[in-house]
């Protein structure tokens, strides 16, 4: 709508979000072309798998207000995943993820990044040892800060003033 209005440029329209947030970042990336690119943080990806049992008991019930029970809705987790869809992502991205994640466990975005591969689709992986749900340290936040610049910047063609370290975006 705001690019309808000339308040946004539809070609520099980018999606981020962590946990939940990367949830959405990702599912926005795989039911539409709207973004330019996204930055997925410590994301959910798997609902079947983070509701049974790939996350701690503190979450493990947290999908079923969202979703629906499991036994009653399965069908609709599996719809809701991205981990389920990656044929549809058509823009570059970065997933950002600590390694020591209990919540959205690293395995969810490795799976992801492993059916995209050979896709050409632009990405880059992130994945930060001594972090787990949320980034704690200051370098770690340093470097997935700069990492996001570095995308946003290569996607939408912008020249920074103080450099960044490049992303590597590979296929």
């Amino acid at each position: 709508a705001l690019a309808d209005e000339g308040t946004a440029d539809r070609s520099r329209l980018a999606v981020r979000g962590g946990s939940a947030g990367g949830w959405t970042a990702a599912v926005s990336l795989v039911a539409t072309d709207v973004y330019a690119c996204g930055t997925i943080s410590y994301p959910v990806l798997d609902l079947m798998a983070f509701a049974s049992g790939e996350t701690h008991d503190l979450e493990s019930r947290y999908l079923e207000s969202l979703v629906g029970p499991l036994d009653e809705e399965p069908a609709r987790y599996t719809e809701r995943s991205p981990l389920e869809h990656t044929d549809r992502v058509t823009a570059p991205f970065l997933l950002l993820q600590g390694r020591d994640d209990v919540i959205c466990p690293p395995a969810q975005s490795e799976r992801f990044l492993a059916k995209m591969a050979g896709r050409g689709i632009p990405h880059a992986y992130l994945a930060f040892e001594g972090e787990g749900h949320g980034f704690r340290r200051a370098d770690t936040m340093v470097r997935a800060l700069e990492a996001e610049l570095s995308l946003y910047a290569q996607v939408f063609g912008l020249d920074l003033a103080d450099p960044v370290p490049t992303l590597e975006l590979g296929k």
